[in-house]
């Protein structure tokens, strides 16, 4: 497939990482969630049928994982049906699909997973219906490729890094976990990367920037005012996996997250 040459569509294109992509395929037709229903099946098949693409990169989700914990029907759908449903439309139409899933479908037992390793119990609900997700796009169709992303920063939406600096600037010391590792991820290097990936074979793909943190020593090169505190210290509604290692095995490596993290910090100081 020759990227340039072929009709591209965007769904979550207002999205922090959708931002990004539409950079990288300026002409793609993009889509937000006011444009399209992705939990309306009907709606998914009409709009995907009548746009015709060759191929569709879904960076639609609901991220919150907090969120879902209180909205289980709702993440269910955009993350679980949702992608299947645009799978069944990608068949339909005979393109390939693009869709980003996430670290959290592992359980966090091992402390590093490739490509090959199956998902087994999901521990809070939105690694459960990114799981789902994968399953549906499976199910629905071959031309398929799923990229699993871990711990997402970028300038166009809510982020760790954006939540830290607000709280550094609120509070004497801020107190984060340092018993959850795992691999930070730049939206602008993920997007970058999606043409390489679009040529290579359907089937999974673990990207992420490389080198691996906890999310203390993620906060602790953002800002100084933070102090380490275990995950039971500071509960939370969803459980998070302790370990949530993605290993890259089928592409190019990218560049490690504190590369990144500088200009990223560069960017947003513009």
């Amino acid at each position: 497939m020759v990227v340039g040459t072929i009709k591209t569509l965007i769904i979550g294109a207002d999205g922090m990482l959708g931002f990004d992509l539409c950079k990288v395929f300026p002409d793609a037709v993009k889509l937000t969630h006011k444009d399209i229903d992705i939990t309306d099946r009907e709606q998914v098949l009409e709009s995907i049928r009548k746009i015709n693409p060759n191929l569709v990169i879904n960076a639609a989700a609901y991220t919150d994982v907090e969120g879902c914990e209180d909205r289980q029907e709702l993440a269910f759908m955009v993350n679980g049906y949702g992608p299947g449903y645009i799978a069944e439309a990608c068949s339909e139409v005979g393109a390939t699909l693009i869709h980003f899933s996430t670290d959290y479908v592992f359980n966090g037992s091992k402390k590093e997973y490739l490509e090959f390793d199956t998902p087994v119990d999901p521990i809070n609900v939105y690694g459960r219906s990114k799981l789902l997700g994968e399953q549906k796009i499976a199910e629905n169709l071959n031309d398929y490729r799923i990229i699993r992303i871990s711990w997402l920063f970028g300038m166009h939406g809510k982020n760790f890094v954006e939540t830290m600096l607000r709280l550094s600037g609120e509070m004497e010391q801020v107190k984060v976990v340092n018993d959850q590792f795992g691999k930070p991820t730049y939206t602008v290097d993920l997007a970058n990367k999606i043409m390489e990936i679009v040529e290579l074979k359907a089937g999974i793909y673990h990207v992420t920037n490389e080198g691996i943190c906890s999310w203390y020593e993620f906060a602790s090169a953002v800002i100084s005012n933070t102090v380490p505190c275990t995950s039971e210290e500071f509960p939370m509604k969803a459980r998070r996996p302790k370990y949530s290692v993605l290993v890259n095995t089928k592409t190019k490596s990218m560049r490690h997250w504190k590369e990144a993290l500088k200009d990223y910090m560069k960017e947003r100081n513009v």
